[in-house]
């Protein structure tokens, strides 16, 4: 009964707040309307920004959509997130169908430019794309960095840190190896 109770609050506090963000940003934001978002999920699009989400697209707790700039977000149906992710969009994010994020995933699309003429300051950032197949599963603690594109029906192992191209029916697994040291 708890559950359902939790779930029946999510779906309308997910009404209540993306009607107001469609009432603010109407021809930039656009959504199916029964969406279960949690109360303290943080969506926040910037002026020129657009932001899309499919149909029963799925928030938890702690995470955050964060659109600034001319940043296109568009995220498939069937899509699940979990606790304390983030995707920061200043360029371009799609996220394919039926996608599903382990707690913690970090998506960015950009990078701080070090190199620009007022160094971190200037806030100038370098972008580019980042694809997401349909059907992948992003591991727990992942971070995917500017430029990668993952194919369709991928997994990501927890904690990797993605940058390039990730081929169709791929596992990406990044080994560590620990090293003992006697004192």
């Amino acid at each position: 009964m708890r559950r359902v109770l939790g779930n029946i609050i999510s779906i309308l506090f997910s009404f209540f707040k993306f009607f107001f963000i469609k009432l603010f940003h109407f021809n930039k934001f656009s959504y199916y309307w029964i969406e279960r978002f949690s109360p303290n999920v943080i969506v926040r699009i910037g002026r020129k920004s657009k932001l899309k989400l499919g149909k029963k697209v799925r928030m938890h707790s702690g995470s955050k959509l964060l659109l600034s700039a001319d940043g296109e977000l568009d995220i498939g149906d069937n899509c699940r997130f979990n606790y304390n992710c983030m995707i920061v969009c200043h360029h371009s994010i799609t996220i394919g169908s039926g996608v599903e994020f382990g707690p913690g995933v970090y998506v960015y699309d950009h990078d701080h430019d070090f190199r620009a003429e007022g160094g971190m300051a200037d806030r100038k950032y370098k972008s580019s794309p980042v694809t997401i197949g349909e059907n992948s599963w992003i591991g727990a603690n992942t971070i995917i960095l500017r430029g990668t594109s993952i194919g369709k029906n991928c997994v990501i192992g927890a904690g990797c840190v993605v940058k390039g191209d990730v081929p169709d029916n791929t596992i990406l697994v990044q080994k560590r190896e620990n090293e003992f040291i006697s004192l």
